[in-house]
C-alpha cells in the first residue's frame, strides 16, 4: 500500500510539473522578478532612510547637550567671579555629566553613520543590480517573442502546427472518403454490367436486348449508306431508301398484280 501511495504521489507531482511547465511564461516569471527586487530595493532604501532620520536625531540632541553645557560653563564662571565657589561647582559638576552623554550620543552618531553609509553602498549596489537584470529582462523577452513568432511561421509553413495540423487531417479524410465513394461506384457499375447484380430502376438491359439494339443499330447504318449512294448517283434520298426496300418487297409480289394506267 505504501509502494502504491508512492507512486501515485510521483505520478501526480510529475503530471503537476508538465502542467506548470506548459503554463509558465518565461516573460511573467521575469516581471515577477524584477518586481521582487524593485520590492527588495525599496526596503533598503527606506532602511537607509530610517537610520538617517536616526542620525539626525542625535545630531539634534548632540546640538542641545552641547548648547547646556556652554551655558553651565558660562555660570560656573560668573558663580566663581561672584565668590560663590559653592555654585561654580554645582555648574561644573552639572556640565561634566552633560559631557558623558554627548560622549555617547557622539559614539551612536558615529555608529548610525557607519551603518548609513554601509545601506547606502548596498541600495546603490543593488539598484545596479536591479537595472542591469532589467535590461537583461527585456532583452530575453523581446528574443523570446521573436522566436515564438518565428517557430509559429515556421510551424504554419510546414504544417506541423495544431491548426494545420488539424486542417492536414481533415483534407487527408476528405481525400480518403472521396476514393473510397469512387472504388465503391467503380465495383457498383462492374457489378451491374456483368449481371451480378440486378438493376431495380429498370434502366439496365440484358443481354437479348443488347443483341436487338445491336441489330437495329446496323440496319440504320445501311439505311444511312443506300442514302448517301443515291445522293452520288443524282437520285433522292427518298427514293433510294423506297426503292431499297422495294426491291425486296417486289420479290414477293405475285406476277398477276393488276395495273392501272393512267387516263
Amino acid at each position: 500500500m505504501s509502494g502504491v501511495m508512492k507512486r501515485m504521489g510521483m505520478i501526480f507531482r510529475a503530471k503537476a510539473n508538465k502542467a506548470l511547465d506548459r503554463a509558465e511564461d518565461p516573460r511573467e516569471t521575469l516581471d515577477y522578478s524584477y518586481q521582487k527586487q524593485l520590492e527588495l530595493l525599496q526596503k533598503v532604501r527606506r532602511g537607509v532612510a530610517d537610520v538617517a532620520t536616526s542620525r539626525k536625531r542625535l545630531e539634534l540632541q548632540l546640538n542641545q547637550l552641547q548648547q547646556q553645557s556652554s551655558k553651565l560653563e558660562d555660570q560656573g564662571r560668573k558663580a566663581l567671579a561672584l565668590g560663590r565657589e559653592d555654585l561654580a561647582r554645582e555648574a561644573l559638576s552639572r556640565r561634566a555629566a552633560l559631557q558623558q552623554q554627548v560622549t555617547d550620543l557622539e559614539t551612536q552618531h558615529a555608529t548610525l553613520q557607519g551603518e548609513e553609509e554601509k545601506l547606502t553602498l548596498a541600495a546603490q549596489r543593488l539598484q545596479a543590480k536591479v537595472d542591469a537584470f532589467r535590461t537583461k529582462k527585456e532583452t530575453i523577452k523581446a528574443t523570446y517573442t521573436a522566436a515564438q513568432a518565428q517557430t509559429r511561421i515556421g510551424e504554419a509553413f510546414s504544417g506541423i502546427s495544431e491548426e494545420m495540423g488539424d486542417v492536414g487531417l481533415a483534407i487527408q479524410r476528405a481525400e480518403d472518403k472521396t476514393a473510397q465513394l469512387q472504388a465503391r461506384a467503380g465495383a457498383i457499375d462492374e457489378l451491374l454490367a456483368s449481371g451480378a447484380l440486378d438493376d431495380q430502376s429498370g434502366m439496365h438491359k440484358d443481354d437479348i436486348q443488347a443483341e436487338l439494339d445491336r441489330l437495329s443499330g446496323g440496319t440504320d447504318v445501311e439505311l444511312e449508306l443506300q442514302r448517301m449512294k443515291a445522293e452520288l448517283a443524282g437520285g433522292s434520298p427518298q427514293q433510294a431508301i423506297e426503292g431499297g426496300t422495294g426491291q425486296g418487297q417486289s420479290q414477293q409480289q405475285p406476277q398477276d398484280t393488276p395495273r392501272f394506267d393512267k387516263q
